[in-house]
């Protein structure tokens, strides 16, 4: 049994926000059908492979039906509205403005189900002056401002390793579906939710914002704490080439570890506001981890209590104690599934479902 056993989804989306939030609550029970484009989702032809399916499309879409529609005819509309006339939850990525254009706007859908929770995830929003706008994941990353403290050392803004507007629009998106639902307990009534990649990564911004809204000026990566200004937040270079980081800024990690280390006399630095005043301690650090290597630093820091982690390569992290032993990567079948984060104590572990 599951939380959402019995909730009735519809997904229309690709690629990555809308599946990431139908993903959330099929994991946790819910029976969604997932419709796609004539000859299929493109994800499904995104390698690697694994089992005959796309790795990013299982691991994105498992535990839902798949039915292909055009719904540029009209078998294709009658069949999807024998879904939605039935569907607590809708969830699209079309374009603003598809939808309504097909006939599936939220006025049609819910004037033959007004309980219909539905969801509309684009770039920028229904409305606005960038709404129509092209954009992925990275477009939103620019506008945000996200981009430009996402630097190298040259200054050249660098390709983040995360979709994280994608990953904040599907989460967003989850919490909004299911406050939706909680509302409609009360109401019977469901609602519109605006979703938009750009609108849900913003908010991500409170730790770096103020300097622009407050003083006026754009947040630097050297000035920042949480973007490499302090030196106890901060990547080094081991000898080996390999990396290391120093991830928490708290007194008693610079004071157990300058101590250790025999520089005392830097601890009064790593309590200075970040940028100029830790370029004596970044290079003291910076020079010290290049002496050994990075496994080396790990052996070293057992024990001692300070903020400190390895950099791992993909193949590393999901080889860890913490993922296998955590139940975060789980194998059935041959096939290797990306378990949820959400774990209920009262539930049965989950386990990926049976194939559809």
């Amino acid at each position: 049994m599951g939380k959402l056993d019995g909730l009735k989804v519809v997904d229309l989306s690709l690629f990555l926000p809308g599946p990431m939030l139908t993903l959330m609550l099929a994991d946790q029970g819910a029976d969604v059908t997932k419709v796609e484009p004539p000859g299929g989702d493109p994800a499904r032809a995104m390698g690697p492979f694994e089992g005959g399916e796309s790795f990013w499309f299982r691991n994105l879409n498992r535990g839902k039906r798949t039915l292909e529609l055009d719904l540029k005819t009209e078998a294709g509309k009658q069949q999807l509205w024998a879904l939605l006339e039935r569907a607590d939850v809708l969830v699209e990525g079309f374009r603003p403005g598809v939808m309504a254009r097909l006939g599936f706007g939220y006025e049609a859908v819910a004037a033959r189900n007004p309980a219909i929770v539905y969801c509309s995830i684009s770039a920028f929003g229904q409305v606005g002056p960038l709404a129509g706008h092209p954009a992925h994941d990275l477009g939103a990353w620019a506008l945000s401002g996200f981009l430009a403290v996402n630097d190298g050392p040259d200054g050249t803004p660098v390709v983040p390793g995360v979709p994280a507007a994608d990953m904040a629009a599907g989460l967003t998106g989850c919490a909004a579906v299911l406050m939706a639902l909680l509302a409609r307990q009360r109401t019977g009534r469901g609602d519109f939710i605006d979703l938009s990649m750009f609108g849900s990564l913003l908010p991500w911004s409170a730790h770096i914002a103020g300097e622009a809204l407050i003083e006026g000026r754009a947040p630097s990566s050297g000035t920042q704490r949480s973007l490499g200004g302090h030196a106890f937040y901060q990547v080094y270079r081991c000898a080996d080439g390999r990396f290391v980081v120093l991830c928490g800024r708290e007194p008693k990690f610079a004071k157990n570890l300058l101590e250790a280390l025999g520089r005392p006399d830097l601890v009064p630095v790593a309590a200075l506001p970040p940028g100029e005043a830790h370029a004596p301690l970044k290079a003291f650090l910076a020079e010290t981890f290049a002496a050994r290597t990075r496994d080396e630093w790990v052996d070293w820091f057992e024990g001692r209590d300070v903020a400190f982690a390895p950099v791992l390569d993909f193949v590393e992290a999901f080889a860890q104690p913490a993922v296998s032993d955590g139940g975060l990567l789980v194998e059935r079948d041959g096939c290797h599934h990306l378990a949820p984060a959400i774990r209920f104590r009262d539930e049965p572990p989950w386990e990926p479902p049976a194939r559809s």
